[in-house]
Protein backbone atom coordinates (compact mmCIF):
# COMPACT_ATOMS: atom_id res chain seq x y z
CA UNK A 1 0.00 0.00 0.00
CA UNK A 2 2.81 2.98 0.97
CA UNK A 3 4.41 1.73 -2.73
CA UNK A 4 0.92 2.91 -4.22
CA UNK A 5 0.58 6.15 -2.47
CA UNK A 6 4.28 6.82 -2.59
CA UNK A 7 4.11 6.16 -6.15
CA UNK A 8 0.30 8.21 -6.21
CA UNK A 9 2.44 10.97 -4.84
CA UNK A 10 5.26 11.51 -7.07
CA UNK A 11 2.62 11.31 -9.72
CA UNK A 12 0.51 14.21 -8.57
CA UNK A 13 3.65 16.41 -7.39
CA UNK A 14 5.25 15.51 -11.13
CA UNK A 15 1.73 16.98 -12.64
CA UNK A 16 1.60 20.29 -10.29
CA UNK A 17 5.79 20.91 -10.87
CA UNK A 18 4.59 20.74 -15.20
CA UNK A 19 1.46 22.63 -14.64
CA UNK A 20 3.83 24.93 -12.42
CA UNK A 21 6.13 25.46 -15.26
CA UNK A 22 3.25 25.68 -17.89
CA UNK A 23 1.71 28.76 -16.27
CA UNK A 24 4.89 30.13 -15.53
CA UNK A 25 5.72 29.59 -19.49
CA UNK A 26 2.22 31.41 -20.25
CA UNK A 27 3.36 34.38 -17.68
CA UNK A 28 6.56 35.08 -19.07
CA UNK A 29 5.13 34.92 -22.60
CA UNK A 30 2.63 37.20 -22.01
CA UNK A 31 5.18 39.49 -20.28
CA UNK A 32 7.32 39.30 -23.57
CA UNK A 33 4.42 39.81 -25.69
CA UNK A 34 3.67 43.21 -23.55
CA UNK A 35 6.95 44.24 -23.95
CA UNK A 36 7.30 43.52 -27.65
CA UNK A 37 4.22 45.91 -28.38
CA UNK A 38 6.05 48.81 -26.54
CA UNK A 39 9.06 47.81 -28.85
CA UNK A 40 11.10 47.27 -25.81
CA UNK A 41 13.43 44.33 -27.39
CA UNK A 42 15.66 43.91 -24.60
CA UNK A 43 13.19 42.67 -21.48
CA UNK A 44 10.53 41.25 -24.20
CA UNK A 45 13.93 38.90 -25.22
CA UNK A 46 14.20 37.93 -21.76
CA UNK A 47 10.54 37.17 -20.86
CA UNK A 48 10.61 35.02 -24.03
CA UNK A 49 13.78 33.59 -23.32
CA UNK A 50 11.97 32.12 -19.49
CA UNK A 51 8.92 31.24 -21.26
CA UNK A 52 11.13 28.64 -23.36
CA UNK A 53 13.20 28.00 -20.40
CA UNK A 54 9.90 26.45 -18.87
CA UNK A 55 8.30 24.76 -21.43
CA UNK A 56 10.65 24.39 -24.11
CA UNK A 57 7.53 23.03 -26.73
CA UNK A 58 6.28 26.67 -26.74
CA UNK A 59 6.11 27.38 -30.31
CA UNK A 60 4.37 30.62 -29.93
CA UNK A 61 7.56 31.80 -27.43
CA UNK A 62 9.94 31.13 -30.45
CA UNK A 63 8.44 32.75 -33.28
CA UNK A 64 7.97 36.00 -30.79
CA UNK A 65 11.51 35.32 -29.65
CA UNK A 66 12.72 35.45 -33.27
CA UNK A 67 10.51 38.26 -34.81
CA UNK A 68 12.27 40.02 -31.74
CA UNK A 69 15.81 39.15 -31.95
CA UNK A 70 15.26 40.36 -35.36
CA UNK A 71 14.41 43.80 -34.49
CA UNK A 72 17.27 43.50 -31.96
CA UNK A 73 19.69 42.68 -35.37
CA UNK A 74 20.70 39.51 -33.28
CA UNK A 75 20.40 37.47 -36.48
CA UNK A 76 21.97 34.00 -35.73
CA UNK A 77 19.84 34.02 -32.42
CA UNK A 78 17.07 34.64 -34.30
CA UNK A 79 17.90 32.11 -37.05
CA UNK A 80 18.55 29.42 -34.03
CA UNK A 81 14.68 30.09 -32.69
CA UNK A 82 13.40 29.80 -36.25
CA UNK A 83 14.93 26.29 -36.66
CA UNK A 84 13.82 25.12 -33.22
CA UNK A 85 10.19 26.19 -34.49
CA UNK A 86 10.62 24.46 -37.41
CA UNK A 87 11.94 21.36 -35.91
CA UNK A 88 8.61 21.32 -33.80
CA UNK A 89 6.32 22.13 -36.12
CA UNK A 90 7.84 21.75 -39.94
CA UNK A 91 5.02 23.18 -41.80
CA UNK A 92 4.84 26.44 -39.40
CA UNK A 93 4.89 28.96 -42.96
CA UNK A 94 6.38 31.91 -40.66
CA UNK A 95 9.44 29.77 -39.96
CA UNK A 96 9.52 28.39 -43.50
CA UNK A 97 9.77 31.68 -44.70
CA UNK A 98 12.15 33.01 -42.41
CA UNK A 99 14.47 30.66 -42.93
CA UNK A 100 14.33 30.77 -46.71
CA UNK A 101 15.18 34.64 -46.36
CA UNK A 102 18.01 33.94 -43.96
CA UNK A 103 19.60 30.71 -45.48
CA UNK A 104 19.91 33.07 -48.54
CA UNK A 105 21.23 35.94 -46.99
CA UNK A 106 23.69 33.63 -45.33
CA UNK A 107 24.44 32.32 -48.73
CA UNK A 108 23.32 28.72 -48.05
CA UNK A 109 21.61 28.66 -50.99
CA UNK A 110 21.13 24.62 -51.07
CA UNK A 111 18.60 25.05 -48.07
CA UNK A 112 17.58 28.46 -49.23
CA UNK A 113 15.90 26.54 -52.27
CA UNK A 114 14.84 23.41 -49.68
CA UNK A 115 13.06 25.95 -47.92
CA UNK A 116 11.87 28.12 -50.98
CA UNK A 117 10.14 24.72 -52.34
CA UNK A 118 8.31 24.56 -49.12
CA UNK A 119 6.59 28.33 -49.36
CA UNK A 120 4.23 27.45 -51.68
CA UNK A 121 2.50 31.29 -50.91
CA UNK A 122 5.48 33.42 -50.75
CA UNK A 123 5.63 35.93 -53.60
CA UNK A 124 9.39 35.67 -53.24
CA UNK A 125 10.29 32.07 -53.41
CA UNK A 126 10.86 32.35 -57.30
CA UNK A 127 13.33 35.35 -56.87
CA UNK A 128 15.15 33.21 -53.61
CA UNK A 129 15.72 29.84 -55.83
CA UNK A 130 16.60 31.86 -59.34
CA UNK A 131 19.25 33.87 -57.65
CA UNK A 132 20.34 31.40 -55.72
CA UNK A 133 21.13 28.97 -58.35
CA UNK A 134 22.32 32.23 -60.39
CA UNK A 135 24.84 32.08 -57.51
CA UNK A 136 25.52 28.69 -57.98
CA UNK A 137 26.06 29.54 -61.59
CA UNK A 138 23.18 26.67 -63.04
CA UNK A 139 22.18 29.45 -65.01
CA UNK A 140 19.36 27.59 -67.18
CA UNK A 141 17.61 27.09 -63.85
CA UNK A 142 18.06 30.27 -62.45
CA UNK A 143 16.48 31.65 -65.85
CA UNK A 144 13.35 29.80 -65.03
CA UNK A 145 13.03 31.14 -62.17
CA UNK A 146 13.79 34.51 -62.01
CA UNK A 147 11.41 35.38 -65.24
CA UNK A 148 8.41 33.95 -62.89
CA UNK A 149 10.29 36.49 -60.64
CA UNK A 150 10.07 39.78 -62.93
CA UNK A 151 6.55 38.54 -64.36
CA UNK A 152 5.62 38.69 -60.43
CA UNK A 153 7.17 41.91 -59.80
CA UNK A 154 7.90 43.59 -62.49
CA UNK A 155 10.14 46.52 -60.24
CA UNK A 156 12.24 43.89 -58.26
CA UNK A 157 15.20 45.79 -59.85
CA UNK A 158 17.59 43.10 -58.82
CA UNK A 159 15.79 39.88 -59.47
CA UNK A 160 15.76 41.88 -63.17
CA UNK A 161 19.35 42.73 -62.92
CA UNK A 162 20.45 38.81 -61.99
CA UNK A 163 18.27 37.85 -64.97
CA UNK A 164 20.22 39.75 -67.44
CA UNK A 165 23.54 39.07 -65.76
CA UNK A 166 22.39 35.30 -66.50
CA UNK A 167 21.64 36.11 -70.14
CA UNK A 168 25.35 37.76 -70.35
CA UNK A 169 26.67 34.83 -68.54
CA UNK A 170 25.90 32.28 -71.18
CA UNK A 171 26.66 34.99 -73.99
CA UNK A 172 22.44 35.83 -74.76
CA UNK A 173 23.72 39.19 -75.51
CA UNK A 174 20.41 40.04 -77.14
CA UNK A 175 18.55 38.63 -74.43
CA UNK A 176 20.34 40.51 -72.03
CA UNK A 177 20.25 44.19 -72.74
CA UNK A 178 16.14 44.60 -72.76
CA UNK A 179 17.03 43.10 -69.06
CA UNK A 180 20.13 45.64 -68.91
CA UNK A 181 18.13 48.84 -69.61
CA UNK A 182 15.16 47.97 -67.60
CA UNK A 183 16.91 47.22 -64.39
CA UNK A 184 19.26 50.12 -64.83
CA UNK A 185 16.18 52.49 -65.35
CA UNK A 186 14.25 50.83 -62.32
CA UNK A 187 13.94 53.54 -59.67
CA UNK A 188 16.08 51.39 -57.48
CA UNK A 189 18.81 50.43 -59.96
CA UNK A 190 22.30 51.01 -59.41
CA UNK A 191 24.70 52.92 -61.40
CA UNK A 192 27.27 50.54 -62.00
CA UNK A 193 24.38 48.55 -63.62
CA UNK A 194 23.84 51.65 -65.64
CA UNK A 195 27.43 51.40 -66.72
CA UNK A 196 27.58 47.84 -67.35
CA UNK A 197 25.04 48.44 -69.30
CA UNK A 198 26.94 51.33 -71.78
CA UNK A 199 29.83 48.39 -71.67
CA UNK A 200 27.28 45.96 -73.49
CA UNK A 201 26.38 48.29 -75.84
CA UNK A 202 30.07 49.48 -76.69
CA UNK A 203 30.56 45.55 -76.76
CA UNK A 204 27.75 45.73 -79.48
CA UNK A 205 29.13 48.44 -81.57
CA UNK A 206 26.12 50.39 -80.58
CA UNK A 207 28.29 53.61 -79.63
CA UNK A 208 25.87 56.45 -79.48
CA UNK A 209 24.09 54.37 -76.92
CA UNK A 210 26.88 53.56 -74.96
CA UNK A 211 27.41 57.16 -74.70
CA UNK A 212 24.46 57.83 -72.98
CA UNK A 213 24.33 55.04 -70.93
CA UNK A 214 27.95 56.36 -69.70
CA UNK A 215 26.75 60.12 -69.19
CA UNK A 216 23.72 58.14 -67.24
CA UNK A 217 25.78 56.04 -64.91
CA UNK A 218 27.98 58.96 -64.36
CA UNK A 219 25.05 61.48 -63.46
CA UNK A 220 24.13 58.43 -61.06
CA UNK A 221 26.94 58.68 -59.37
CA UNK A 222 29.46 56.43 -60.85
CA UNK A 223 33.16 57.39 -60.23
CA UNK A 224 34.96 58.81 -63.44
CA UNK A 225 38.01 57.17 -63.56
CA UNK A 226 40.59 56.28 -66.09
CA UNK A 227 39.24 53.16 -67.02
CA UNK A 228 35.46 54.86 -67.40
CA UNK A 229 36.91 57.67 -69.10
CA UNK A 230 38.85 55.20 -71.63
CA UNK A 231 35.43 54.34 -72.37
CA UNK A 232 33.37 57.24 -72.64
CA UNK A 233 36.50 58.24 -74.64
CA UNK A 234 36.24 55.62 -77.25
CA UNK A 235 32.65 55.43 -77.57
CA UNK A 236 32.49 59.15 -78.06
CA UNK A 237 35.16 58.71 -81.09
CA UNK A 238 33.36 55.65 -82.81
CA UNK A 239 29.78 57.56 -82.17
CA UNK A 240 31.58 60.63 -84.37
CA UNK A 241 31.63 62.91 -81.49
CA UNK A 242 35.21 63.58 -82.08
CA UNK A 243 36.12 66.30 -80.29
CA UNK A 244 34.41 64.84 -77.02
CA UNK A 245 36.56 61.67 -77.29
CA UNK A 246 39.61 63.30 -77.53
CA UNK A 247 39.15 65.67 -74.79
CA UNK A 248 38.37 62.35 -72.37
CA UNK A 249 41.51 60.66 -73.69
CA UNK A 250 43.68 63.41 -73.50
CA UNK A 251 42.69 64.08 -69.97
CA UNK A 252 43.49 60.16 -69.29
CA UNK A 253 46.97 60.41 -70.89
CA UNK A 254 48.42 63.39 -68.51
CA UNK A 255 47.81 60.75 -65.73
CA UNK A 256 49.25 57.78 -68.24
CA UNK A 257 51.85 60.22 -70.34
CA UNK A 258 53.74 57.21 -71.64
CA UNK A 259 50.64 54.94 -72.36
CA UNK A 260 51.58 53.53 -75.60
CA UNK A 261 48.59 51.30 -75.87
CA UNK A 262 46.31 54.29 -75.56
CA UNK A 263 47.82 56.91 -77.87
CA UNK A 264 48.22 53.13 -80.97
CA UNK A 265 44.54 52.67 -80.23
CA UNK A 266 43.70 56.25 -80.78
CA UNK A 267 45.75 55.93 -83.94
CA UNK A 268 43.94 53.55 -85.52
CA UNK A 269 40.39 54.85 -84.28
CA UNK A 270 41.13 58.16 -86.04
CA UNK A 271 42.27 56.05 -89.23
CA UNK A 272 39.38 53.59 -89.12
CA UNK A 273 37.34 57.20 -88.79
CA UNK A 274 38.81 59.17 -91.66
CA UNK A 275 40.80 61.60 -89.28
CA UNK A 276 44.16 61.29 -90.98
CA UNK A 277 45.83 64.45 -89.90
CA UNK A 278 44.61 63.45 -85.87
CA UNK A 279 45.79 60.24 -86.22
CA UNK A 280 49.04 61.18 -87.65
CA UNK A 281 49.34 63.13 -84.58
CA UNK A 282 49.30 60.14 -82.22
CA UNK A 283 52.11 58.80 -84.69
CA UNK A 284 54.20 61.23 -83.60
CA UNK A 285 53.81 60.94 -80.06
CA UNK A 286 54.40 56.99 -80.23
CA UNK A 287 57.80 57.73 -82.42
CA UNK A 288 58.77 59.95 -79.83
CA UNK A 289 58.99 58.55 -76.99
CA UNK A 290 60.33 55.02 -79.09
CA UNK A 291 62.11 56.28 -82.61
CA UNK A 292 62.17 52.40 -83.44
CA UNK A 293 58.14 51.95 -83.01
CA UNK A 294 58.02 50.12 -86.82
CA UNK A 295 53.89 49.71 -85.82
CA UNK A 296 53.92 53.37 -85.39
CA UNK A 297 55.96 54.05 -88.45
CA UNK A 298 54.03 51.96 -90.54
CA UNK A 299 50.84 52.98 -89.09
CA UNK A 300 51.70 56.81 -90.40
CA UNK A 301 52.70 56.16 -93.46
CA UNK A 302 49.06 54.56 -93.84
CA UNK A 303 47.57 57.93 -93.14
CA UNK A 304 49.91 59.62 -95.95
CA UNK A 305 48.89 56.77 -98.17
CA UNK A 306 45.32 57.68 -97.62
CA UNK A 307 45.77 61.71 -98.03
CA UNK A 308 46.96 61.04 -101.49
CA UNK A 309 50.94 61.24 -100.91
CA UNK A 310 50.85 57.58 -101.72
CA UNK A 311 54.66 57.49 -102.65
CA UNK A 312 55.60 58.65 -99.14
CA UNK A 313 53.44 56.42 -97.26
CA UNK A 314 54.77 53.04 -99.41
CA UNK A 315 58.47 54.23 -98.04
CA UNK A 316 57.52 54.61 -94.58
CA UNK A 317 55.53 51.32 -94.53
CA UNK A 318 58.75 49.78 -96.39
CA UNK A 319 60.97 51.50 -93.68
CA UNK A 320 58.84 50.36 -90.90
CA UNK A 321 59.05 46.34 -92.21
CA UNK A 322 62.86 46.10 -92.06
CA UNK A 323 62.75 47.82 -88.75
CA UNK A 324 60.03 45.15 -88.05
CA UNK A 325 59.73 42.28 -90.40
CA UNK A 326 56.54 40.95 -88.75
CA UNK A 327 54.39 43.73 -90.46
CA UNK A 328 55.03 42.52 -93.81
CA UNK A 329 51.80 40.15 -93.33
CA UNK A 330 49.81 43.48 -92.58
CA UNK A 331 51.10 44.70 -96.00
CA UNK A 332 49.65 41.28 -97.39
CA UNK A 333 46.18 41.76 -95.74
CA UNK A 334 46.03 45.15 -96.25
CA UNK A 335 44.76 45.35 -92.36
CA UNK A 336 45.12 48.18 -90.20
CA UNK A 337 48.04 47.63 -87.20
CA UNK A 338 46.39 46.16 -83.93
CA UNK A 339 43.33 45.82 -85.77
Amino acid sequence: MKNIITSFLLLASATVIAQSATDSANIYFKKGKSEAAERRWLTANQHFDKAIQFNPQLTEAYLANAQTLTEMRKVTKAKENYEKLHELQPKQPDAIKALMELNYNYRRFDEAISFANQCLNCPQANRIIGMSYYQQEDYSAAEKYLVNAVKNDPNDAEATYTLARTYLDIEEYKKALPWYEKAAQLPTGKNSWMYELGLLYYNNNDYKNAVVAFEKAAAMGYETKNDFNENLGFASLYAGQYEKGEQLLKAVLKRKSNNKTLMRDMAEIFYGQKQYDKSLEYCQMLMELDPNDGKALYQAGLNFQKKGQKDRGQQMCDKAIEMDPSLNSLRKKKEIVGL
